[in-house]
């Protein structure tokens, strides 16, 4: 028997199927080992010696492979063929040998790009060792990011409040950002006219524009003003004779695309899909691992981690037959096309992302995929064989007409596609930035009489550059050189994670968060956010994998400067950091306000001056002259003035209030203010010896630039009353609860969907949403989707729970981790992670019988319970007297903290023998139901 390691069980149950009975193919689940996350873990002292722990989830993935290879032949190694790859089996290695499990087996490492039958045969066939060049740069990167992240983020978190951890190349991607948000805010627009004349001949139309006046061409800017124009539309009236002066074409070839590599897969994805980078990489790893299509299992793209622009012999070979056979010979270039990659440092290992077998057809495998897998495959497919097809040829043409007295030239230009070529099949996206200035012209002779139509002039302004989307931000980084295939997504996914910067219409835009932060490291770590340093460092990496450069000599060159400047801040004072961060944001915080005047000076007193200050909650801009004048205003946002201003200054809010106007029934002021649970509508003004104010916060969704007063009216109205249900007469109400917008009916409760809003959603809406809710606290809840049966019997199924989707089998509950798709979670994915749950609790993955008996017995109370059993015995959340979701709480969900004191609360009860005991004031307490709470005493700041 021999025994083959992978990274996930989906690509082991494909590759057991090509090996046969004498291979046993076992899955590491990803990494088993890491650096822990404290300080020490890295040593640059000890030469930079390394500590890694082997995850506590990985043990028994550890274990069953340590089972599988007593009495074994040999071990193969077949994780991912990159540098985590590459590291992953070394920790197997290391892990495995640590245990004695390698007694007398030999190891070796196997790679494969596709996971096919012949691909993984022939790897097998070709085995070698494990490439300690590969392992030692992916330990290099993983050392700098752990030296930047555990000694540069506590001086952010010292020096600069509110501030969250630096990642040395998210860092970077954040700079980027801002920078460009910079020159947004910096822009300052330019107008300028253009004007248009229709020309005809018969039926032939040609709409051109002004090119030249007087014999001079025209700039962009020629026509700045109305009046301008006006006086040029004059003299243009007047001419007459138009006739076509010059006819210019000429032949041009657009040569298509590369295939795929992991940046560009991501950016078209995005741009032609509206994927995610994150998305697109975990659907392509589905289409990677093996996707059944009936009879077999197979991979469809070949390993989607790439820098490659290259294919291999055979797929070439492959294409140009399919574009010969369904396109003809016109279509097939006289030789096969070969491709460099243009990405500074950029990793020729492996081919580029495509099919693994291209005449597997997107259409005629349609029916086994999920519609994102068909529209990604789809994507590679066309790409990939439209990379090896004949240039398309386009007729490029410029017409231009001249009136008989040669004052006015109006030109038009255009192409006309006399071959599609590779067009026929596949055209590249583009970003938003880039024109297509291609369009069809009638043919026209020169000197040819032409009729003019009625003049148009339009006005124009010149725009900023646009702000970067996932694609364009991911094609920065590759031109700078900049992070690798495998570190794209998780870049993205970090900057958002941090609240550094928000997606807003699929466009980033940095956060006052993200401002600071770039600015602090601007200031003080200004090497370290360089694009230059970083992409030599991506470089010197590289040259450690390729075995050029020693991988601690790299981190030594890094250490010395890094830890000198982490040294060198060591007595900066707060007050230094925000006078060097203000300085670089002077800009942005104090923008110019356009009409000559300070921008800052205080417009709540006479002589104040504003400035930067940081807050419990972030930062903020406040008068020098607090507490006399108590003017506050957020970094980026409006003023805010009077008394609730005192309130945001006093507390470290970043918002002041924004009056509303005044409630008619009480006569008091509605404001809408920002506090450290998010934005809230106010009744009041709350000051001393008044009642404490009513509140009510914003459901997700409402933006406060669209908050009016009948909307905050409504939201501190609530909960209201909907009407009787016609079944059961109760009422029924809407209120804004912890998690959001629901429906409350006979003690029951139903989330809102976000079609959905809480002031407007009537009766018959109502009804049918409660019709989809459970009968009845601690009824059953419908699953999103049943996954399949478990191995050992039972369904598993994924919900929807408080504290985000699981998947349940029986009694055991799994959460999702955090980076897991619950649209692509597979059945063997949930297989492993109920397993896994189950394995760490005690509880046996086996679903209980659904029998009256096993029922009546579950519900009774257990008379005795030992300490032991106490401690194994997951801790189970009690449904809340005002719990406003409609799921089934799972144990998973609960935090580590939360979870002990409910498992001490929860005790068995005690034998009858047992005398009783009065209960203690916080027993009591503890027994007493929850009062209920408004959506603003629970959600809103005060």
């Amino acid at each position: 028997m021999k025994v083959v390691v992978v990274e996930s069980p989906a690509k082991a149950k494909t590759i057991n199927k090509y090996l046969g009975d004498d291979f046993k193919v076992l899955a590491s689940y990803g990494h088993v080992s890491d650096l822990p996350a404290k300080d020490g873990s890295v040593r640059p002292d000890e030469d930079f010696a390394m500590t890694y722990e082997v995850d506590p989830k990985s043990e028994q993935h550890l274990k069953a492979i340590a089972s599988a290879l007593k009495g074994a032949d040999q071990l193969f190694l077949a994780t991912d063929p990159d540098r985590e790859g590459e590291a992953i089996s070394w920790h197997v290695h290391n892990a495995l040998t640590r245990r004695g499990a390698l007694k007398g087996v030999p190891v070796k490492r196997v790679v494969f790009h596709e996971i096919t039958k012949s691909a993984v045969q022939k790897a097998i066939a070709n085995p070698r060792d494990i490439d300690m060049n590969l392992v030692n740069a992916q330990q290099a990167r993983r050392a700098l990011d752990y030296l930047v992240g555990f000694n540069l983020s506590p001086v952010l978190w010292r020096k600069l409040p509110g501030s969250r951890s630096a990642g040395r190349v998210q860092s970077v991607a954040l700079r980027l950002i801002c920078e460009r948000e910079a020159e947004i805010e910096a822009f300052r627009s330019r107008e300028y006219w253009t004007i248009d004349a229709e020309f005809a001949a018969g039926e032939r139309r040609l709409l051109a524009r002004l090119h030249a006046l007087d014999g001079k061409k025209l700039d962009k800017f020629a026509l700045g003003s109305e009046d301008e124009t006006k006086a040029v539309l004059g003299r243009l009236e007047a001419l007459s004779d138009w006739r076509v002066s010059d006819v210019e074409r000429k032949q041009g070839r657009r040569n298509p695309a590369p295939p795929f590599t992991t940046s560009t897969l991501q950016q078209e994805a995005s741009r032609k899909l509206g994927f995610s980078a994150k998305k697109t990489m975990q659907v392509a790893q589905k289409l990677y691992e093996g996707i059944s299509l009936g009879r077999e299992t197979v991979g469809l793209i070949t390993y989607m981690r790439t820098d490659s622009v290259n294919l291999s012999n055979e797929a070439v070979a492959a294409i140009r037959d399919m574009v010969d056979q369904v396109n003809g010979p016109r279509y097939l270039p006289d030789r096969p096309r070969s491709f460099a990659n243009k990405a500074k440092n950029a990793q020729e290992a492996h081919e580029a992302v495509r099919p693994t077998d291209v005449f597997r057809r997107p259409k005629e495998i349609r029916s086994h995929l999920d519609d994102d897998q068909f529209r990604l495959y789809e994507l590679i497919w066309k790409r990939t064989v439209a990379s090896q097809m004949a240039a398309a040829i386009l007729d490029q043409v410029a017409i231009e007409v001249t009136d008989g007295a040669k004052v006015a030239t109006f030109r038009a230009t255009g192409s006309v596609i006399a071959f599609d070529g590779f067009l026929a099949l596949y055209q590249e996206g583009r970003d938003d930035e880039e024109e297509d200035e291609e369009k069809r012209l009638p043919n026209f002779e020169r000197a040819e009489p032409l009729d003019r139509g009625p003049l148009k002039s339009d006005q124009h302004f010149t725009e900023p550059p646009p702000r970067y989307t996932e694609a364009t931000l991911v094609k920065k980084l590759e031109e700078l050189g900049i992070g690798r295939p495998s570190t794209y997504a998780s870049i993205i996914s970090v900057l958002q994670d941090r609240n550094y910067v928000v997606l807003d219409k699929k466009r980033f835009v940095p956060e006052d968060r993200g401002w600071l932060v770039t600015a602090f490291l601007v200031s003080f770590f200004d090497r370290y956010v360089e694009y230059d340093f970083t992409a030599r460092l991506e470089n010197e990496l590289d040259q450690v994998a390729e075995g050029e450069v020693d991988w601690k000599a790299v981190l030594r060159a890094f250490w010395d400067a890094f830890h000198m400047a982490i040294d060198g801040t060591s007595d900066l004072k707060i007050s230094d950091v925000l006078t060097a961060v203000e300085a670089r944001l002077e800009s942005h915080v104090f923008p110019d306000k356009g009409d000559g005047s300070d921008p800052r000076a205080c417009p709540a007193c006479a002589n104040g001056r504003l400035s930067l200050r940081l807050g419990k909650f972030g930062s903020f801009v406040a008068c020098s002259n607090y507490p006399e004048c108590k003017f506050t205003r957020p970094v980026g946002g409006a003023a805010g003035t009077g008394d609730g201003a005192s309130e945001a200054g006093a507390t470290g809010l970043d918002v002041g209030p924004k009056h509303l106007g005044d409630d008619p029934a009480t006569g008091l002021p509605v404001t809408l203010r920002k506090g450290p649970y998010g934005v809230y509508v106010q009744l009041g003004d709350g000051g001393k010896g008044e009642e404490k104010p009513k509140r009510a916060s914003l459901p997700k969704g409402l933006t406060p630039e669209a908050v009016t007063l009948d909307i905050a009216l409504g939201l501190l109205a609530l909960p209201r009353e909907i009407g009787q249900h016609p079944e059961t007469g109760e009422m029924i109400t809407a209120g804004i609860g912890r998690f959001g917008p629901y429906l409350k009916h006979n003690g029951a409760f139903k989330s809102l969907t976000p079609d959905d809003d809480v002031l407007t959603i009537g009766i018959n809406r109502a009804v049918a949403l409660l019709a989809e809710a459970p009968k009845g606290r601690g009824g059953s809840v419908a699953p999103l989707r049943v996954l399949g049966e478990h191995p050992s019997g039972g369904e598993i199924a994924l919900y929807k729970g408080r504290y985000g989707p699981y998947v349940k089998h029986g009694s055991v509950n799994a959460t999702l981790p955090r980076a897991a798709d619950p649209e692509a979670l597979t059945l063997d994915e949930a297989v492993a992670l109920v397993d896994a749950r189950a394995a760490a609790t005690g509880k046996k993955a086996k679903p209980a019988k659904k029998t009256s008996a096993s029922k009546a017995k579950a519900e009774k109370p257990a008379a005795k319970a030992t300490k032991a059993s106490t401690a194994k015995a997951a801790p189970k959340r009690k449904a809340a007297a005002a719990a406003e979701p409609d799921e089934v709480p799972f144990d998973d969900a609960v935090p580590a903290k939360a979870a002990a004191k409910t498992a001490a609360a929860r005790k068995p009860a005690a034998s009858k023998a047992a005398p009783k005991k009065a209960a203690t004031p916080k027993a009591a307490a503890a027994k007493k139901p929850a009062p209920k709470k408004t959506a603003a005493k629970t959600s809103a700041a005060g």
